[in-house]
């Protein structure tokens, strides 16, 4: 260090020492002292700067940013804490209403408290009355088990006594077996039964692995474990429909045989009415209509129902076709099931969706026809005449459950979706975060613009759109897409028809949702709010031209042009013989 730094740091030094020696008792300081002090700062700014002073500069803005980061996320443990303490105190608040509500209705039911101690007194005379009958046939049942026991061992003694003495009646062992078959048999038909809500089964079978077994070896008896197969449903109210048959025999289980064959239709009696719906503003359309009605009509002998706007243009064409019929308001289009037997849609899938949307419960057989249908009569001949192959679309059953709502049952009016419904982050700049549940299951958070709950049908429309896979329509099940994920690792799903779909709104989101369900019809989803989307128990059944696997490989041939290419020449190199 050079001297003149010496000297600066000595001089300082000493006028420290000075100015802290120079107080009075009083507290206050001299001139002199406060002289010397200026100066010595003025020589220390007009030092030069330390050489280690930038390194610690850095390290202190380096501090300064991990402070600023655990300030960050202590603040988003805040928030997610309060949004998890008003999402516990919401469903505490649910859980309470819920018991308040039990409590009142108890307490007003005496009539039902009365009934249900006396059903227990009867209950327990029944009971009393079924023992004094049991008890007897228990006492009897056991007396014959001990004498076939004695009968047995009788037998095996005679029959260890003969072979003893080498004359053993291969007639009377050979008789014995038979009786003992014939015993087990009866065994097993007794011990297998049903029961109301399920089917449960024992199966006795008999070891005959080798004849070089003793004669108790052979008369071994295997019971194989019995179980019980029963449906389940979430009370009263739950989302699960019977769709399939489980069926179970001998102790094995096999599946209906519904989703593995071809769905067949048969006219047990002759279509009365049918119901035609078109495509708007379609002259190709209007034409046909026209030509389909009269020969409906005149040819068939069939009531024809159509929209007010087509009987509207038909009438305007001309007179004649004043025995079309109509509806008058919303309201009867609810009794349009009972009264139509068949419904013909003129035009594309849109016209099909319009169709299923008419219907918000049962949905009679749909008869599909394109823009170019020249050949209509004899389809629809085959069609009248039947059997005539179906394919059941399913539909997905969505309702929305706001966050002010005491239960799950407490919803908006629901939707039927053939195709897809879409959660999506509408004008919103911010990605959509959503929270998915399966039967009350975490399955994941959605980060990104928003995820897509499609049905088979729908698998080749939106959803395959944004990555999910074709599926054909008769596979019971639920694809669960995402659209544009923020992780490349969230790859689409497909779930199990009978499951229960919930997505909620987190209440740390930075934004809500938008629903759509068939591209209509959309909601908004705030914080808190949530969406349950289930299978309907009304399928929409379509009439198909060969049969569903047929028409489904043609119309991805066909629409989609899938994995159409150029072939490669047949005059490249080729393996040599070996």
């Amino acid at each position: 260090m050079s001297p003149s730094k010496l000297d600066s740091t000595d001089s300082f030094g000493h006028e420290e020492a000075s100015v802290s020696c120079s107080k009075p008792e009083n507290g206050c300081v001299d001139s002199l002292s406060i002289f010397h002090s200026e100066k010595a700062v003025e020589e220390l700014l007009q030092q030069t700067p330390v050489a280690g002073m930038d390194e610690h500069l850095i390290e202190f803005s380096e501090a300064l940013r991990t402070v600023a980061k655990a300030l960050r996320r202590a603040a988003e443990g805040k928030a997610s804490a309060q949004a998890e303490a008003a999402e516990w105190k919401r469903r505490y608040e649910l859980e309470r209403t819920r018991n308040l509500q039990m409590e009142q209705k108890v307490s007003g039911n005496n009539n039902c408290e009365m009934l249900r101690h006396w059903w227990i007194r009867s209950s327990l005379d029944n009971a009393m009355d079924m023992l004094r009958i049991m008890l007897p046939c228990l006492f009897f049942w056991e007396v014959g088990k001990e004498q076939n026991k004695r009968i047995a061992e009788a037998r095996m003694a005679e029959q260890f006594s003969a072979e003893k003495n080498g004359d053993l009646d291969c007639e009377r062992v050979k008789n014995s077996d038979n009786q003992s078959m014939l015993q087990n048999e009866s065994n097993e038909h007794s011990e297998t039964g049903c029961m109301k809500h399920g089917i449960w089964s024992h199966e006795v079978l008999r070891d005959r692995e080798s004849d070089s077994n003793s004669n108790a070896d052979r008369n071994k008896i295997m019971r194989k474990a019995s179980f019980k197969l029963s449906w389940w449903c979430n009370g009263e109210n739950g989302d699960q429909h019977k769709h399939d048959i489980v069926s179970f025999e001998r102790g094995n289980i096999t599946t209906a045989e519904r989703s593995s064959k071809q769905i067949s239709l048969k006219w047990e009696s002759d279509p009365q009415t049918v119901l035609i719906l078109t495509k708007p503003n379609s002259v190709s359309v209007r034409i046909l209509c026209v030509q389909m009605v009269r020969w409906l009509r005149e040819r068939k002998k069939l009531n024809v129902y159509v929209e007010p706007r087509v009987k509207v243009e038909l009438l305007a064409e001309s007179s004649n076709f004043s025995y079309v019929q109509t509806w008058k308001d919303d309201s009867e289009i609810s009794h349009l099931h009972m009264k139509v037997d068949l419904v013909i849609t003129l035009g594309g899938d849109g016209t099909v969706l319009w169709a299923a949307s008419m219907f918000k419960g049962p949905v009679p057989p749909i008869v599909p026809f394109s823009l170019d249908s020249e050949h209509f009569k004899d389809c629809l001949d085959s069609v009248l005449r039947g059997p005539i192959s179906i394919t059941l679309r399913h539909r997905l059953l969505c309702r929305v459950v706001r966050d002010a709502a005491k239960n799950e049952y407490e919803t908006e009016e629901p939707f039927l979706v053939l195709n897809e419904v879409t959660i999506d982050r509408g004008i919103s700049s911010y990605l959509t975060n959503l929270e998915c549940y399966c039967d009350n299951s975490f399955v994941t958070c959605v980060q990104g613009d928003g995820l897509i709950l499609s049905t088979t049908s729908g698998s080749t429309a939106y959803s395959l759109a944004a990555g999910g896979s074709m599926v054909h329509p008769q596979v019971p099940g639920i694809l669960f897409t995402p659209i544009c994920p923020h992780s490349l690792s969230f790859r689409p799903l497909i779930l199990p028809e009978h499951v229960t779909v919930r997505i909620m709104v987190p209440f740390n989101s930075r934004s809500p949702a938008w629903a759509s369900f068939d591209g209509k019809d959309r909601k908004l989803l705030a914080a808190g709010d949530a969406l349950l989307c289930s299978m309907a128990p009304w399928p929409v059944p379509t009439a198909c031209q060969v049969d569903s696997t047929n028409d489904f490989l043609r119309s991805i041939h066909d629409g989609l042009h899938w994995n159409l290419r150029k072939t490669q020449s047949f005059d490249g190199p080729r393996d040599r013989d070996l």
